[in-house]
């Protein structure tokens, strides 16, 4: 007789889509995550999971989480199957979603289905996954069980930078397993690789006047120029660097072969009033990271080309997730890609993210070999901006991927 593969349920798959997105788990602040996870509790206890809900203490988050943004409780999800199993897989996702903010054409919160995509805010990043991987086991424990054992891992803040809660229960030692698949991706290509990312500010002093004698005054905004000046020469040094890892397939179109590193620039606040010289001005910006770059270098390179400068300054680093990068040679790396072929009909490409991942932290830490792949396309689903969709084909796929990959 044939095999019968088990087949995800599209209208349950859909259901629990519009659910996740009605939950407003937007970040920051950080809300709703107790009612998601309170939510996503029974639903893996009825698949034979067990659960732990695990909030980050507040000395922890007070000490590993300085922006005053996010405020409320920061809780996070652990669903363990023992199946006795050889080996257990890790999989995780992020519970906690970016802003909705602009003129989107319907309510970003209520999921809406239109000409063969579903929209609203983290279908594709990355609730839709969270969707398709519960279809997904409940499909596969009706007709059989896992090959491995299973360690689901829905957490928060990711979003936000710095300390998530898949960072926090690293730390804890609660990240555990011999394989890992984070569902933080996109549906081009299998992702084996990104950026780290390191937030920097420089702080030019000057000495306020009024500006009709300005030359009384030490004006912080014009002597930030060359500060700007000199981090414009390094980015042409940085950016003129490649990976060995492929771009996505997407940025491949476009041109960009290889992950490179980037620095920029992206927010400038200086002066209070015309008439006023400015003896403040703030530049702050970030530093993409490859991972043949050390973060460490990258942050004494920065440091290096402002030193020389004969201006009043203070600089500050904020460093983020590190840079990730998994052999391409690892058998879980074939796996996977595999199981894209048998469930969504390609055999896809691995690729590096332009991107930084809390995922890099956790797979820095524990050495689990780590495959990133979720639902969405880069140049289609607008993550993060307006309008942000998935097709509905790739949201089914999705599930049937996991299926292959899980199924003995």
């Amino acid at each position: 007789m044939p095999e019968i593969i088990p087949s995800p349920d599209a209208n349950y798959l859909m259901d629990l889509l519009k659910k996740i997105i009605s939950f407003k788990t937007v970040a920051p602040p950080g809300s709703n995550y107790q009612e998601i996870v309170d939510w996503l509790v029974p639903i893996f206890r009825e698949m034979g999971f067990a659960t732990q809900k695990m909030v980050m203490p507040k000395e922890v988050f007070a000490a590993k989480c300085s922006d005053p943004r996010l405020v409320g409780d920061r809780f996070n999800l652990r669903a363990d199957l023992s199946v006795g199993a050889e080996k257990t897989l890790v999989i995780y996702a992020h519970l906690d979603v970016v802003p909705a903010e602009g003129n989107w054409d319907s309510d970003p919160f209520q999921a809406v289905a239109k000409n063969g995509r579903i929209y609203g805010r983290g279908v594709s990043d990355c609730k839709g996954s969270i969707a398709a991987l519960i279809a997904a086991l409940k499909a596969l424990l009706e007709s059989g069980k896992p090959k491995y054992n299973l360690s689901i891992l829905l957490t928060t803040d990711e979003e936000v930078g710095g300390y998530s809660g898949l960072c926090y229960l690293t730390d804890l030692g609660q990240v555990k397993g011999d394989l890992m698949l984070c569902m933080d991706g996109f549906s081009d290509d299998v992702v084996i690789g990104s950026n780290g990312i390191i937030t920097w500010d420089v702080v030019v002093h000057g000495r306020s006047s009024h500006s009709g004698s300005s030359f009384l005054g030490i004006n912080a905004v014009e002597r930030s120029i060359p500060v700007m000046d000199a981090l414009m020469n390094l980015k042409k040094v940085v950016q003129a660097r490649r990976s060995l890892l492929p771009a996505s397939t997407a940025l491949e179109a476009m041109g960009k072969k290889n992950l490179m590193p980037i620095l920029n620039i992206t927010m400038i606040n200086g002066g209070i009033k015309e008439n006023i010289v400015p003896d403040r001005c703030t530049l702050r910006g970030d530093r993409r990271v490859i991972p043949e770059e050390s973060m460490d270098e990258a942050l004494a390179e920065i440091e290096r080309t402002l030193k020389p400068l004969d201006i009043d300054f203070d600089l500050k680093f904020y460093p983020g997730y590190p840079p990730m990068s998994v052999n391409p040679d690892h058998p879980w790396v074939l796996e996977v890609r595999e199981a894209v072929q048998r469930g969504m009909g390609f055999f896809p490409r691995l690729s590096g993210a332009q991107g930084s991942l809390d995922q890099a932290y956790a797979t820095e830490k524990t050495g689990i070999p780590t495959c990133v792949f979720g639902v969405g396309r880069q140049l289609e689903s607008n993550i993060h901006g307006l309008n942000e969709n998935v097709r509905v084909a790739d949201l089914n796929g999705f599930a049937r991927f996991l299926i292959e990959l899980l199924r003995a």
